[in-house]
């Protein structure tokens, strides 16, 4: 049997760095730490719907963020952007990570988006969760409802 995820162990789906300073809802702390997580880094939220909350609250919180020069509209409004962000290229394949989540999304990479619309922000969302844990392992319901108290 696979080991599970650590977000999933964590009602972490992003992989959110914990932040004493981020008082987000349903957070109990740092991950523990055990045998698999020798360096606990990641936030640990009491249930998955708030760790996906805080997905998308990260999400919203970068609409007033300077945006790359030339993409987009002014601030962070395309998936290229958001992903830059969210998993920088120091950590990540961030060129592979863009092209899966527009991929998804059935949005070019550049495209301006409304990051608080409801269907835009569920895309992103949905597409954050299968790069980080290798798969969906939320029912749509969860992820909906997560989404739903980030818009909120």
């Amino acid at each position: 049997m696979p080991a599970i995820p650590r977000g999933v162990r964590n009602n972490n789906p992003g992989n959110i760095d914990f932040n004493p300073r981020n008082n987000w809802v349903g957070q109990l702390g740092l991950e523990p730490k055990t045998a698999g997580v020798p360096n606990p880094r990641f936030a640990l939220f009491d249930c998955a719907e708030n760790g996906i909350r805080a997905i998308g609250k990260l999400i919203l919180a970068y609409r007033g963020k300077d945006g790359m020069p030339g993409v987009g509209k002014t601030g962070i409004d395309t998936v290229t952007e958001v992903i830059s962000r969210w998993a920088p290229g120091n950590e990540n394949n961030t060129a592979a990570y863009v092209a899966a989540v527009a991929k998804r999304m059935v949005v070019l990479p550049g495209a301006p988006l409304i990051l608080g619309d409801y269907k835009t922000l569920l895309g992103l969302v949905t597409g954050i969760i299968y790069q980080e844990e290798g798969y969906m392992p939320y029912t749509p319901a969860q992820v909906e409802e997560g989404v739903r108290r980030a818009l909120a």
